[in-house]
């Protein structure tokens, strides 16, 4: 689930507690974990709700100043119901702190060794040390741009930084990606060969 800026520091310290959007289907289930901007969220129930039930309370509980703003906010559309998903804070996204460990030698193997198998796995080929590479060379650019230069469609390159992203080697931007400083250290050990 993504947040918007206003909203992130109200769930981190605990004033935000619920979000609502409307959904075909639920996008998220009780009793998992989401990585949001905001840190590790523990989804405790997702629930339909009838909008004309909303209060100002329910309002102010998803950093909404009023249920006028709330709706507002959101998507509408004949097959979507409005679902209200309570949540709590965990913690901070662990990816976070990988992406600022410095890479020990024995690290550098282990990721050459898990990126040498995406690759190796991949039905178009090699693919990670480009990708690694064009980000360096391009950051804060769009994924749809990135991925034109490259001839892929958006969903599938953003795919694959995601997979990056996960081993703590890129960082997302509010525009585009760019490479978190244990990615600039593996990129030196790849080319160095």
């Amino acid at each position: 689930m993504l947040f918007k800026a206003a909203v992130i520091e109200g769930i981190r310290t605990g004033e935000v507690t619920v979000a609502y959007r409307r959904w075909a289907r639920p996008s998220v289930v009780e009793g998992t974990e989401l990585r949001t901007q905001a840190g590790v969220l523990a989804v405790d129930a997702v629930d339909v709700v009838d909008e004309g039930t909303l209060t100002a309370a329910d309002a102010r509980a998803a950093g909404a100043p009023d249920v006028e703003a709330l709706l507002r906010g959101l998507r509408a559309g004949p097959d979507r119901q409005l679902f209200r998903v309570r949540f709590h804070r965990v913690g901070d996204d662990p990816r976070i702190a990988l992406r600022r460990l410095d890479l020990t030698d024995g690290d550098a193997a282990e990721l050459r060794a898990r990126l040498e198998g995406w690759d190796r796995r991949s039905p178009t080929g090699p693919w990670t040390q480009a990708y690694l590479e064009l980000i360096e060379r391009r950051p804060e650019t769009l994924a749809g741009t990135l991925a034109d230069e490259l001839g892929l469609e958006r969903l599938t390159f953003k795919r694959k930084v995601r997979q990056l992203k996960e081993l703590g080697l890129t960082e997302s931007l509010p525009v585009g990606y760019r490479l978190s400083p244990r990615g600039e250290q593996l990129l030196a050990h790849l080319r160095a060969g």
